[in-house]
């Protein structure tokens, strides 16, 4: 790592909010969590492919930047929802990437015990209330995490992670309704893509941006550039002071982009190569953070390859860990399924 030196003041207001707000030691770290999401996904994309993971998954390589963003002004005890390709958001909230892969491998030592698998994974403990393998299904359920932290005066402040196609289901518009009239503390992220499964945003959204239609429901509407950590994580900041003060609700639109396909099934044959490598080449969320570390000296290259190498082995650590777990019993085939009630 490269020697850090004192933290920016606040008062250097050109600066990026990022370099203003968080230490060295923080920045550095949210390098290696971008790096273990996407190493992550690219761990699991090569164990499918290898017959190690069954059924499909969806990859958030490309988003790092959002996920880290959004989650970095959070408490532990804040909570999140998320969705079908919610691998990243986990990681930002704080899961460990070993019970992860169990969690893949279908071994019970995974979060859910082998149940959830990709699309279901929850971590409670870190206030991950589980992704949701139905479109726009998490929305709900974090405006019920914040109507219960708003009663119980728990001060908790819930996340709720949807994609672009999420906007256009009824789930979403009930729940910005509902949010804002009782002013829960609650934050709707978009993360906008450009593609809800293989149609874009321009054949399927009515406005030009998502977050357009927070003014129907008297709430800011705040879009970032998804792939800018320090741009995503000033919005975060600003709608977490707002929904802790009592302020109600916020509807952030993160404009990212994935690199692979909607699914393992997906073709890709409605993006032309030339727009997936532009976005590779010239907007990689961790491509461009590295850029910006190196420049205001909270990095060099030597202390990213370390991170590189650090990251590396954690992840085949996780998957060793996740091949030598055990297996569910077939007796146990009825337990974790349903909630018990004492």
């Amino acid at each position: 790592m490269a020697t850090a030196r004192k933290a920016i003041s606040p008062e250097q207001t050109n600066l990026p909010f990022a370099y203003r707000q968080y230490s060295p030691d923080q920045l550095r770290d949210v390098l290696r969590k971008m790096y273990l999401i996407r190493r992550f996904e690219e761990g699991a994309e090569d164990s499918y492919m290898r017959g190690l993971i069954h059924g499909t998954m969806h990859l958030s390589i490309g988003q790092e930047a959002s996920a880290m963003g959004i989650c970095m002004p959070l408490h532990e005890d804040d909570q999140i929802t998320s969705t079908h390709r919610g691998h990243g958001h986990c990681i930002a909230k704080g899961a460990d990437v070993k019970r992860m892969f169990a969690e893949f491998f279908g071994k019970t030592t995974g979060y859910c015990k082998g149940r959830g698998g990709s699309m279901h994974i929850a971590d409670v403990a870190k206030g991950n209330l589980g992704a949701n393998g139905i479109v726009a299904g998490g929305i709900p359920i974090a405006v019920g995490a914040a109507l219960s932290s708003k009663r119980m005066k728990t001060g908790k402040v819930v996340i709720s992670f949807f994609g672009d196609g999420a906007n256009n289901e009824g789930a979403f518009h009930e729940a910005l309704n509902m949010a804002s009239i009782w002013k829960l503390p609650v934050i709707f992220v978009c993360e906008n893509n450009g593609y809800g499964m293989s149609t874009s945003t321009a054949r399927s959204t009515a406005v030009k941006n998502i977050a357009d239609r927070a003014a129907a429901y008297s709430m800011p509407g705040v879009i970032v550039d998804g792939n800018n950590f320090s741009e995503v994580a000033e919005a975060s900041q600003a709608a977490v002071e707002r929904a802790r003060a009592g302020e109600g609700p916020t509807l952030i639109e993160s404009k990212t982009y994935r690199y692979r396909g909607h699914s393992k099934s997906d073709r890709n044959r409605y993006r032309t190569k030339e727009e997936i490598e532009d976005w590779i080449t010239n907007r990689d969320p961790i491509l461009l953070f590295e850029t910006e570390l190196k420049e205001f000296g909270i990095i060099d290259e030597k202390g990213i390859e370390a991170v590189r190498e650090s990251v590396k082995q954690e992840i085949a650590d996780g998957i060793e860990f996740a091949k030598q777990s055990p297996a569910p019993e077939l007796s146990d085939l009825g337990r974790y399924v349903y909630t018990e009630v004492a």
